[in-house]
């Protein structure tokens, strides 16, 4: 007779979930497709390396001040709607930085597109959450995860080829592939739509004071930002032009590679090492506890990043970036998961999911403008000692938190090893007209 486990790991994803993973694969391959070309399409404006850096930190400066905002906005119009909101904003921001002409205006426009992608992440996060049975957590946030990292995989090195037509091109690729997600969540996602507006939520918001005073909630915000900075601003800004000025022109494995393909390729790499390590951190999180996986990954990450700006041979740099990956993998799911165990299904999560994502935010804005300043006045290497240092932090404020995922008794299994039983997704009464 298979175990409980066994029965667990076979149910099926609720279709929902489904749904917004195919929206978040193809949103992936599309950032995917101009993560690698955005700093050098920066840096032909003449902007120096704190400029590209500027340049990935105005998006991430708009979604922390638009967060607390998103948040109000999930809880009170539903996440459907302001996920095809969001996910439409950054389109429309993509159409403009094609066609950008000064460096202020390209500034401009990826501010504009940090207002929709905080829109669409917190509502994201809060619909996982409502969604998610206690049971599959972990489970359903690898696969949400796994959604954006297959396409990260996939768009960089298609986005390397696709330079050769310019670095306009890619951009009206990515906000045409947004518009798809949008289309894909409006009609698929019809009948969830219909259904929050017939009825009202009466679960009671999480105050974000109650969310704070759990040390596991303050560990994920430090891991959150140490994250923030070395895989949305780090990775996204001081990588791509490491890789394309210290590997361009270099032979690998009897190749010639250009700048430009180098970017792709780590970043590719980069994705490859972190899709992996999800598929396995995702169940193990659900049925051993978040902390233990939590901790590795943010080891992992320290080392191989603190390393990865000293590496003279493209091989051992894609090696320590594969690494580097696979300790962000083994972070992800488990953390995401611990913030979804201090909320619970029982009450709305829009203020404590919206500043997680704050404090992410704030590390993808100092990580690049910080980072892009060592680069400047010491030299690579050091940029990355310094991610490498603040991804420790982390590590150490998880080393002194408690465990979320508890087993229900004392002594007996975790929520990812009992069977299944799905909650009800909200407490809820209809709806009065007028």
């Amino acid at each position: 007779m298979p175990s409980s486990s066994a029965r667990s790991s076979r149910v099926p994803l609720p279709r929902e979930i489904k749904v917004l993973v195919a929206a978040a694969f193809i949103i992936a391959i599309g950032f995917g497709i101009i993560a690698p070309l955005l700093p050098q399409y920066a840096a032909t404006f003449d902007a120096s390396a704190v400029g590209v850096a500027a340049v990935v930190s105005a998006f991430g400066l708009t979604r922390l001040l638009f967060a607390p905002v998103s948040g109000k906005l999930t809880n009170r119009l539903g996440e459907t709607p302001v996920y095809m909101t969001g996910v439409l904003i950054v389109a429309a921001s993509m159409f403009l930085i094609a066609f950008a002409q000064t460096f202020p205006q390209l500034i401009l426009f990826r501010a504009i597109g940090g207002i929709g992608s905080t829109l669409f992440t917190v509502s994201a996060m809060a619909f996982l959450a409502r969604k998610s049975p206690p049971t599959m957590r972990g489970r359903i946030s690898g696969a949400y995860a796994s959604a954006f990292l297959i396409g990260n995989i996939v768009g960089p090195i298609v986005g390397s080829a696709l330079a050769v037509f310019g670095y306009r091109a890619p951009f009206l690729i990515y906000g045409s592939s947004l518009v798809v997600a949008a289309a894909l969540v409006f009609f698929l996602l019809k009948d969830t739509r219909l259904a929050d507006r017939a009825v009202r939520d009466v679960r009671p918001a999480m105050p974000i004071r109650e969310a704070l005073a759990n040390p596991s909630y303050r560990a994920a915000l430090v891991s959150f930002f140490a994250n923030g900075w070395a895989t949305f601003g780090v990775r996204n800004s001081v990588m791509p032009l490491f890789a394309a000025t210290a590997f361009a022109g270099t032979g690998l494995l009897g190749w010639q590679v250009d700048g430009a393909l180098m970017a792709g390729l780590a970043l590719s790499v980069f994705a490859l090492g972190n899709v992996t390590a999800v598929t396995f951190s995702s169940r193990l999180s659900d049925r051993h506890g978040r902390r233990p996986l939590i901790l590795a990954g943010l080891l992992v990450m320290a080392v191989t990043t603190g390393v990865i700006g000293w590496m003279s041979s493209p091989a051992l740099f894609l090696l320590a970036c594969l690494l580097a990956g696979a300790g962000t993998g083994t972070l992800n799911a488990p953390q995401q998961a611990a913030i979804a165990d201090v909320v619970g299904q029982g009450r709305r999560s829009g203020a404590v999911m919206s500043t997680a994502q704050m404090s992410a935010d704030l590390g993808a804005i100092s990580g690049p403008l910080l980072a892009g300043l060592v680069v400047d006045t010491a030299g690579y290497g050091w940029a990355f000692v310094l991610t490498g240092g603040v991804i420790l932090l982390g590590a150490l404020a998880w080393w002194r938190a408690p465990e979320t995922n508890l087993p229900i008794v004392p002594g007996g299994p975790r929520t990812g090893s009992l069977p299944l039983v799905r909650p009800e997704d909200a407490r809820v009464t209809p709806r009065e007209d007028g």
